[in-house]
């Protein structure tokens, strides 16, 4: 190793010029994967560190539509130095004819306990103050520009008036109140007396904030209300994962974006080895004497592993520092971007991470050219022979391992197994296919070549026999370029279908309206105006509760089912006597109309076999505080996929018998006919909150083009690195395409006719990269689609389109980049330099 690192380091000295796309392809890889943890990192250190603000609090104890008893109350503050109690619910904002959804925060005067509520004007006691008999709210400043509202003007929820005291900013705990519907509405809880949105049965949930002495074990203190209040529904949370929504998103979204990073990393990985194979080539004349003063292969491999491994510390130096520089440059614009808090800075697990990612991917690509060195023979490498044949078994076994590595590490770093199995084998198929491609590219211009078809056409058949030549340009084009590609054309078919879903599919099987708290003695005249609409073409109502699953055969819920999104919280629930009209009963049997026997409950069959469920088993139900048994008699295809009504849980009416509930219901309708709907339903049923589906669309549009944006950006940076690749492969063919011009000038040929015979040459080669990355991206978007939303798919063609001129355009970019050399220069200069 001693000698190997003398000649190695002794080589280095000559510089770096023939490892500049090396270090590019490995350095941009690094700095996008090192990039995106770094700002997943922020994120996450800013939920940690302000834990307690976001969630209002050291710890909250969460009730599903109640208030605490008395017994509660008071043993949180037996335990806490301060409790604050929040009450969260949608209602309708009714100003004269216009009404507008909002989610209202009914607040005592503790509130907030940590951080402050930012207001454009005042303080937030000034704002909720009671003036000439109407008390105050603190109102969104959307919602305050939607409805035209000023300081002091007054508007209607529920039956009640209340004025707008101020203009809501910014609270401090809204990163805790997960994904709303509705712009925010402060107000006291006391004000809400009389007004009819808190009457029985009521969808609102109750947060009791707790401010806990210092040192407090929060751990310690989780299991000892879980102790007291096991069987009341209570639902923990506390400053260790104040926003868990928030953290999971941003996991899932930043493991994403590495995994398109490391695809990004994998087309760099095509450059190294384009750049390692042509500097090899490079040095046969060195290889050759080496090996004739007796140098063993062995020596020869381990010269230029130790140069590539200092060159890959390099290249990944330089992606970490890119990398890092780019979050904290804008490390302004991206706090003030997002809606929760981040510390900006440098971290060293992301940076960890991307250099783990860097350095495997640099040796994996490298070994198999720098391994073919070893079998060829001095006489070979002088003639100009250096390629080698196939690597020995070894080296083979270590490309395996170092495969296995790559992938073993994106698991573990991702924590999404799923998701990174299938993306690396979805890379690892793109490059097969990619590789299948060129080959057959190669072959099928050498036929063209020499058919009819290119006859008369010099500039056509120079192309063509050059893409089916000896050298291996078209292999490093059609795989470099033809991945980014492929990436790209896999988001672009995935968000074009998703938005086809979400703008025509969804509204037209969704309903207009969604709705909620329509009271008993409510739900027989809101039918009526309703149902004899003539705009109107379907109704659907149920009754409405809202439970949590709490045992399943006698253990804990979240044990049987771990993360399954059943358990997590509570779940809406109904009852009836007969089998709803959009849930067909596929096992077991429904209960007599009369049943009155014990607790029956009837399980959407998707995910009770999601859960592992079976008929026969036994649940337990805790609905408002009270535990009903109950046990499972039938299975039920739910169709979830409309935006229309549909219950994981159904049980028999005798099972909820006196529970205060209220009715939902779903109302198609055509557009037109919308605004009278909700005019008279809001003037009817003041405390009947309206959810207008397409408000919900928006909404949901919305945060895919968030997504849909960052996923753009990470596939550019992957074609970047392609271009990068492309730019390297056209320069280790400038010196061949000098002595091609050299020889078509001795033999007539033009600059123009040359200069054609590039251009189709690159055109070719990127179309067919285009071609290629169109049917791997269709086939990724298709399995997306199809396997992970459950949704169909269609193929887009304008993305496809754009894909294949966009592929065109930059290989004829990158070629002709390199064709004013060959084109200038002299032909008798060039041709007494060749043997």
């Amino acid at each position: 190793m001693s000698l190997a690192w003398r000649i190695a380091r002794r080589e280095l000295r000559g510089g770096l010029k023939g490892f500049r796309v090396f270090l590019a392809c490995l350095a941009l890889g690094v700095a996008a994967i090192a990039a995106v943890g770094l700002v997943r990192a922020s994120i996450q250190q800013g939920l940690a560190d302000q834990g307690a603000v976001l969630l209002g609090g050291d710890a909250q104890m969460e009730f599903t539509y109640r208030f605490a008893t008395e017994e509660e109350r008071a043993w949180m503050e037996g335990v806490a130095e301060r409790v604050s109690e929040i009450v969260d619910f949608r209602s309708m904002v009714t100003l004269g004819d216009e009404t507008a959804l909002t989610q209202v925060k009914g607040v005592d005067d503790a509130y907030p306990l940590l951080g402050s509520v930012v207001l454009e004007s005042g303080d937030l006691p000034g704002a909720l103050a009671t003036v000439e008999g109407l008390p105050g709210v603190a109102m969104d400043k959307v919602l305050v520009e939607r409805l035209g509202l000023s300081v002091g003007d007054r508007f209607r929820m529920g039956v009640k008036e209340f004025r707008l005291g101020a203009v809501l900013l910014r609270e401090p705990d809204s990163a805790n109140g997960g994904f709303s519907l509705g712009p925010r509405t402060i107000v006291r809880t006391a004000d809400l007396a009389g007004s009819g949105l808190l009457e029985p049965g009521s969808l609102f949930e109750t947060e009791y904030r707790l401010l806990l002495p210092a040192g407090t074990d929060l751990q310690a203190m989780e299991a000892r209300a879980e102790a007291e209040f096991a069987d009341s529904g209570m639902g923990w949370q506390d400053s260790r994962r104040a926003a868990p929504g928030v953290e999971r998103f941003v996991d899932r979204i930043g493991s994403f974006l590495i995994l398109v990073g490391i695809a990004g990393l994998a087309v760099g990985g095509v450059g190294v080895q384009a750049a390692v194979r042509a500097y090899l080539e490079g040095k046969v004349a060195t290889i050759a004497t080496l090996k004739t003063l007796g140098a063993e292969g062995r020596l020869i491999f381990r010269i230029y592993l130790l140069q590539i491994a200092v060159l890959a510390g390099i290249g990944v130096a330089l992606g970490l520092m890119l990398g890092a520089a780019v979050p904290v440059l804008f490390g302004g614009v991206i706090e003030a971007a997002l809606p929760f808090p981040a510390e900006v800075g440098v971290y060293l697990l992301p940076l960890l991470e991307a250099a783990f990612y860097g350095l495997v991917t640099a040796f994996l690509f490298t070994l198999w050219p720098l391994a073919r060195t070893e079998g060829v023979r001095a006489a070979a490498l002088y003639r100009g022979s250096g390629r080698g044949g196939m690597p020995a078994a070894r080296h083979l076994l270590a490309i395996a391992g170092l495969a296995v590595l790559l992938i073993g590490g994106a698991v573990w770093f991702s924590g999404t197994w799923e998701l990174t199995l299938g993306s690396a084998g979805g890379v690892i198929a793109a490059l097969i296919v990619l590789a299948g491609a060129a080959w057959g590219l190669r072959r099928l211009a050498r036929g063209m070549a020499r058919a009819g078809l290119a006859r008369g056409r010099v500039a056509l058949r120079l192309a063509l026999a050059s893409i089916g030549g000896p050298r291996e340009e078209a292999g490093a084009v059609v795989l470099s370029l033809g991945l980014g590609l492929s990436v790209l054309a896999a988001v672009g078919q995935i968000d074009a279908n998703l938005r086809a879903a979400i703008a025509t599919d969804l509204p037209e099987r969704a309903p207009s309206y969604f709705f909620v708290d329509i009271q008993p003695d409510q739900i027989a005249g809101f039918l009526e105006r309703v149902q004899t609409d003539p705009a109107v073409s379907k109704v659907e109502s149920a009754p409405m509760l809202r439970a949590v699953l709490t045992q399943i055969n006698g253990r804990p819920a979240k044990e049987v089912a771990g993360e399954h999104w059943v358990v997590r919280g509570d779940r809406g629930i109904t009852y009836s006597a007969e089998p709803q009209e959009n849930a067909r009963v596929v096992a077991g049997e429904w209960w007599p109309a009369d049943y009155t026997g014990p607790a029956q409950v009837s399980f959407a069959a998707e995910e009770a076999e999601e859960i592992g469920l079976k008929l026969g088993d036994a649940l337990v139900i805790n609905v408002l505080g009270r535990d009903i048994p109950a046990t499972i008699t039938s299975f039920r295809q739910v169709d979830f996929s409309s935006a229309g009504m549909g219950f994981v849980m159904t049980m028999n009416p005798a099972a909820l018998q006196g529970a205060p509930h209220t009715f939902i219901s779903t109302v198609y309708a055509e557009e037109a006919a919308e605004a009278a709907i909700l005019r008279d339903v809001a003037r009817a049923y003041p405390n009947v909150t309206a959810i207008r589906i397409r408000d919900a669309i928006d909404r949901v549009t919305e945060a895919l083009e968030a997504i849909a944006t960052a996923t753009a950006w990470a596939a550019a940076a992957t074609l970047v690195t392609g271009f990068v690749v492309l730019i390297g492969a056209a320069a280790a063919g400038e010196r061949a395409r000098v002595y091609e011009a050299a020889v078509m000038k001795t033999l007539g040929a033009t600059r123009g006719r040359i200069l054609a015979s590039f251009a189709l040459r690159s055109g070719l080669m990127g179309a067919a990269a285009g071609i290629v990355a169109i049917v791997a991206g269709g086939l990724a978007g298709w399995a997306v689609m199809v396997f992970v939303m459950e949704a169909d798919y269609f193929f887009e063609p304008v993305s496809a389109v754009a894909i294949v001129a966009g592929g065109v355009f930059a290989t004829m970019a990158a070629g002709l980049l390199f064709a004013l050399r060959p084109l200038a220069a002299r032909p008798a200069q060039v041709l007494r330099t060749q043997e």
